[in-house]
């Protein structure tokens, strides 16, 4: 049977699989995760709530789902390989998934793929970030200067990202923007653009060189984990300004010593010059008890006597040289 034939048939097992209760949240736009938790219990996090209960799900149920989703991506699922990762074929939802040995009973997080786009004025109207803020970013997007954009795990750093693109396109509608990912989480409305996903054969520093002969105008890289970091940094030195990617660091500060790590594995030292060269803004979002906020916007001059040049705009609106 040919996949595409196959394919309708693995998203109802999937979804018969799911249940009528998860299958609702991830239709719910507002839903950002779905998880279940060793002990049977539900939860799910949405947009400016929090987390709450979504009931409880028996242990023969989750292990069902998981091997659902390990026959749907096409591997197994068992004690020799107890954990599956990858996207659902339902709406390209990010999934993990455990099974003992590594845990105690079955247990899976589900990202749900954002479906909406947040504009920057909805970020300014709904208190997450400041008008100096959103103005600095808008700013930044005109002189297509290069943006961090540094969060904790599920901070909504990757939904900012798609708010400063989606700033982007609206701006300069005719560049030629390429978009590199390990899973599909950007939203991308440009006219011209171009989407690479790493695989078991090309990983992101190898898409990045390819990157270079697709004459991009803007690079954007969904999350930099790895040396490939310094590939893309040397890119936007190079003639391709403008670019942004997101990291995992919970301030701005911290963003730019991750960057340094990173380097470090390709080089062997870390490329300070290099990053204050390339990196321009860092914009760092965080989750508090009471919703998602920038915490601050950082913009870098440049690395000399020995640390970054870098001007501070935090979220209650000050203004701190360092």
């Amino acid at each position: 049977m040919s996949v595409s034939r196959s394919h309708p048939r693995l998203v109802r097992k999937l979804q018969d699989a799911l249940g009528p209760t998860i299958c609702a949240a991830l239709e719910d736009s507002t839903v950002v995760e779905v998880m279940l938790n060793p002990d049977g219990r539900l939860f799910v996090e949405r947009l400016g709530e929090g987390i709450a209960s979504l009931g409880s799900l028996p242990a023969g149920a989750a292990e069902v789902i998981i091997g659902s989703v390990a026959h749907a991506l096409q591997t197994e699922a068992d004690d020799a390989q107890p954990i599956i990762s990858g996207e659902l074929p339902i709406g390209g939802h990010r999934f993990e998934g455990l099974l003992p040995p590594v845990v105690s009973a079955p247990t899976f997080s589900i990202r749900r793929r954002a479906s909406r786009l947040i504009p920057l004025d909805d970020y300014v109207d709904d208190g997450i970030m400041t008008e100096t803020q959103a103005g600095l970013i808008t700013e930044a997007i005109s002189r297509r200067l290069n943006i961090v954009v540094a969060g904790g795990t599920g901070s909504g750093k990757t939904t900012l990202a798609n708010a400063v693109i989606a700033e982007i396109v609206r701006q300069s509608p005719e560049h030629r923007l390429v978009i590199l990912e390990d899973t599909a989480e950007i939203q991308c409305a440009a006219e011209n653009a171009v989407s690479l996903h790493t695989s078991d054969t090309a990983d992101m520093a190898r898409l990045l060189k390819s990157t270079m002969r697709l004459r991009p105008d803007r690079i954007i890289v969904g999350e930099v984990r790895d040396g490939a970091a310094l590939t893309l940094l040397k890119a936007w030195n190079t003639g391709h300004p403008g670019g942004i990617t997101t990291i995992h660091a919970n301030t701005a500060v911290s963003a730019l010593r991750r960057l340094e790590q990173l380097t470090a594995e390709a080089s062997q030292q870390p490329m300070r010059e290099v990053i204050g060269e390339a990196v321009d803004v860092v914009i760092s979002i965080e989750r508090t008890p009471t919703g998602r906020r920038v915490r601050e916007v950082i913009s870098v001059e440049g690395f000399a006597g020995g640390q970054y040049q870098i001007e501070t705009f935090e979220h209650q609106g000050q203004r701190n040289a360092a």
